[in-house]
């Protein structure tokens, strides 16, 4: 991660001693700040819409609004601990082209290039009134001021740098102004209620203020004069535009995401740039190879989120990804194929990562919850010399919300993991709509094979001894059809172990035996089936290697210690009951720097019982 950070001396000309850099202030109460975001690893829920969701946001009104492709809209309630569905709209006939919440969570609205904008009462989820507009739109923002009796509504012309502003609630399609703030038509604006001042950046990357009642610019707010005393023309010298624009709460920092794959977080009064993080993927590379054990993946892990982001920089109408501020500005949240990174403004680091093992969904724009006015806080007077840390208040529930690459459904992290689930249909996600047809095959029945046909053992003929293994079809039927086929049919024969780590595990099952090959006796890959009673809590543990939750296909691994940290991410279907010596004498070959033994060890065949 390259980073630029503010009050950079310029060099010295000619020769002189490297300066002594500064170390970085600690951030006080850095752990309260941390423990009013959420923590988990896991997403803990997630629900549906009937085609990819591209929007999300929040309400501080305590309402969690999403939107997706197909121009649906829904409002769901925050309750003490998780969401609430209450109302569905068929906003447009086209996709939701634009989504704002208002500072006061009081009013929404919604653009398309039906040339329309909805207005909705976000407490009462109800549309109010509807805009026909005379162009087609390109950002919409409220410019209310929390408190005010006011509902104005600015509205950017795709085509033209007009900013028209509406009465929204006046039933009148005409605007109270109108005005051209920029040279070229406006991408994104973001009204700060603290200085009543909008932030725009158009389609050439130049950045402006204007103030909501005159649109002009707000000389008594900032601390400059002139643009050239400041950076905000960083985007248009770097020949980058803007995909997404944030501001803080307090309003003295905004932060703006671009397709150069680079955010950058301004300091409002002075238009001067905080800090630039780079997220290339050449930077992803570097960290890869890095020491950083935070940043780094499995390879074949990583190969294969190299891939998708490749994907999406070929791919139309994909949501942006954003960064946003947590509510006291000292931490920056923002999506990667890492997953969510907190990232600490004032030291420059990345606090955690949410979602890093969530390999299937790449998850892109993101909504942060951290209790709005509806939420009654205990007040408390702290004892003498009471440690910050323990006066946090645990009456709100901190809420990320996240849409995802190509996904039907939002994602809700919070500060716990999903609950362990029997049934796969009552797991963690949820299925309120109709899924799409590879979402109702993994959670069908077809294919399933009954568990009275499936055995119960097989033993495994390697070039070192046999190996025999007990197997859980009740438990995960679906698992050991998949295995006990693919030894009936001779698939593992002659196959190597290509993966061996001493202490950790033996990996095998892979054709091309390098471990990017191999599918399930269906095509493709097929979906967990983890049981409270399987964990990898012993050595000699046999289960699915995967590249992600639900892609299982020929690949296992018999694990030679306890390895807790795979529950929940692969399927535990066995156990060897004899032949342990085997699997330790497979474990000491000798590998080289990918973990390859150096001398193949194959399977030869595997006996299974006649059922």
């Amino acid at each position: 991660m390259d980073v630029e950070e503010e009050g950079d001396a310029a060099p010295a000309p000619g020769p002189a001693p490297a300066p002594t850099r500064k170390p970085k202030r600690p951030l006080d109460f850095e752990h309260a700040f941390l423990d009013a975001l959420p923590c988990a690893a896991m997403y803990e829920k997630s629900f549906m819409h009937r085609d990819v969701v591209t929007h999300v946001a929040v309400s501080v009104a305590d309402f969690f609004i999403t939107g997706s492709c197909d121009g649906h809209l829904k409002f769901w309630k925050k309750k003490g601990t998780g969401v609430e569905f209450v109302k569905h709209f068929r906003s447009h006939v086209g996709p939701i082209e634009g989504l704002a919440v208002s500072a006061d969570g009081l009013l929404c609205c919604t653009i398309s290039n039906d040339r329309s904008a909805k207005i909705y009462d976000v407490v009462n989820y109800d549309m109010i009134s509807m805009l026909r507009l005379s162009f087609v739109p390109g950002a919409a923002e409220w410019v209310v001021k929390q408190g005010s009796t006011d509902s104005k509504l600015a509205i950017s012309d795709r085509a033209t740098p007009a900013v028209h502003i509406f009465d929204a609630r006046s039933g009148s399609n005409d605007p109270l102004i109108s005005n051209e703030v920029h040279g070229s038509p406006v991408k994104l604006m973001k009204f700060i209620p603290a200085f009543d001042t909008v932030v725009s950046i158009d389609d050439k990357g130049m950045i402006e203020y204007w103030l909501t009642k005159t649109m002009e610019f707000p000389y008594k707010v900032v601390n400059f004069k002139y643009k050239t005393e400041t950076d905000l023309y960083t985007l248009a010298k770097c020949k980058t535009t803007v995909s997404a624009l944030e501001v803080s709460q307090d309003g003295l920092q905004f932060v703006t995401s671009s397709p150069d794959r680079r955010i950058r977080v301004f300091r409002f009064k002075t238009g001067k740039l905080r800090r630039t993080f780079d997220e290339s993927l050449e930077v992803a590379q570097d960290l890869q190879r890095s020491d950083q054990p935070l940043c780094r993946l499995d390879a074949f892990d990583f190969g294969r989120r190299m891939a998708v982001e490749k994907e999406i920089e070929k791919a139309e109408n994909v949501p942006p990804a954003n960064a946003i501020f947590d509510e006291s500005g000292n931490f920056l949240l923002y999506a990667t194929l890492l997953g969510v990174k907190v990232v600490n403004l004032s030291t420059n680091k990345v606090a955690r990562i949410l979602g890093k093992v969530e390999n299937t969904e790449r998850f892109l724009r993101i909504a942060l919850y951290q209790g709005g006015s509806g939420v009654k806080k205990v007040k408390k007077i702290p004892a003498a010399g009471a440690n910050a840390v323990d006066q946090k208040e645990s009456v709100t529930d901190p809420t990320l919300i996240c849409c995802a690459f190509k996904k039907h459904r939002f994602y809700i992290f919070s500060r716990r993991e999903p609950e362990e689930a029997e049934d796969a249909s009552k797991g963690r996600d949820v299925f309120n709509e109709k899924p799409p047809p590879e979402e109702l095959l993994a959670i069908s029945d077809v294919g399933k094979a009954t568990t009275t046909s499936l055995p119960l053992n097989v033993m495994m003929h390697t070039t070192l001894g046999d190996i025999h293994i007990r197997l859980y079809p009740e438990e995960c039927p679906r698992t050991v059809e998949n295995f006990t086929t693919h030894c009936r049919n001779g698939y593992y024969d002659n196959l190597i172990f290509h993966r061996v780590i001493r202490g950790f595990m033996i990996q095998t099952g892979d054709p091309l035996g390098d471990g990017t090959g191999g599918q399930s006796i269906w095509g493709g890959e097929f979906e967990d089936e983890f049981h409270k009673s399987l964990r990898h809590d012993r050595p000699f543990t046999v289960s699915m290697a995967n590249a992600g939750l639900n892609t299982n296909g020929s690949q296992f691994f018999i694990t030679t210690v306890a390895t807790p940290w795979l529950d929940n991410k692969h399927t535990v279907f066995g156990r060897v009951v004899k032949g342990m010596d085997v699997v330790q004498a497979i474990e000491k070959v000798k590998t080289d720097k990918s973990d390859k033994p150096y001398q193949d060890v194959k399977i030869l065949n595997v006996t299974v019982p006649k059922g």
